[in-house]
């Protein structure tokens, strides 16, 4: 049955997608994977230490706020918490899929990057984690992934050499270079595609350094990578 022959028993809901810069088309998104404890000095602080090998979990993708340049993106602050953190991240948006993709081929499936902000009630995801349970309730929640537009790839060579940041009311809370990802955006996707296949507008939130820590209702936050758009998000 054609889809435009469909009846549905409500409206679906609308694609979710991202601004391009420089460009009136938008990135439709397809899934959110983000990559855990990827900055060794952010493992150590989780209480983990080593080159571990690396591992996933999933946000929906209507868990994106996305923030247009030049704006401020709004957040509540999330139901069942007191323990609010904010995690800065490089994401890697996916513009062409595949399965085993190859390091040495991995960035020929790049379509650009953007920078996020991978939103974790702290307090739930420890409290699964002593039970051993799933911590989704932890990571994906409602607005716990606002990100800003995406930057094409060719516009960015040195990527992988940019300093990354977040602020809070204008102090720097995390502060460190994507150099210092223990898996490489190459090596992610590898690893990423030898588990799930790849496809056109996945978006991969490449994990964050050092120095999370809660926010409140109030706080704005301000992330940068070099050579992309600032991302600012207040807390309400």
């Amino acid at each position: 049955m054609k889809e435009e022959s469909m009846n549905f028993v409500f409206a679906p809901p609308p694609i979710i997608s991202v601004p391009v810069i420089g460009q009136p088309e938008r990135f439709p998104v397809h899934r959110i994977y983000c990559v855990g404890r990827n900055y060794e000095e952010h493992a150590k602080e989780m209480g983990y230490t080593g080159r571990e090998p690396p591992f996933f979990f999933l946000k929906p993708a209507d868990a994106l706020v996305v923030v247009p340049e030049g704006e401020t993106g709004q957040i509540p602050y999330p139901s069942m918490t007191g323990n609010f953190h904010h995690e800065i991240e490089l994401v890697v948006a996916i513009g062409k899929g595949g399965k085993n993709i190859s390091a040495s081929q991995a960035m020929s499936h790049v379509y650009g990057y953007a920078v996020g902000l991978d939103m974790t009630r702290r307090d739930l995801q420890n409290d699964m984690k002593k039970q051993g349970r799933p911590w989704c309730i932890g990571k994906a929640f409602d607005h716990s992934a606002p990100m800003g537009p995406i930057v094409r790839a060719e516009k960015l060579a040195q990527i992988e050499s940019a300093a990354i940041a977040v602020s809070v009311n204008g102090k720097v809370r995390q502060s460190s270079q994507v150099s210092k990802l223990i898996w490489n955006i190459s090596e992610t996707i590898e690893h990423l595609s030898a588990a799930w296949e790849l496809q056109p507008g996945d978006l991969i939130f490449s994990g964050t350094p050092e120095g999370v820590a809660a926010v409140v209702s109030g706080d704005t936050m301000v992330g940068d990578v070099t050579g992309l758009p600032t991302l600012t998000v207040h807390v309400n």
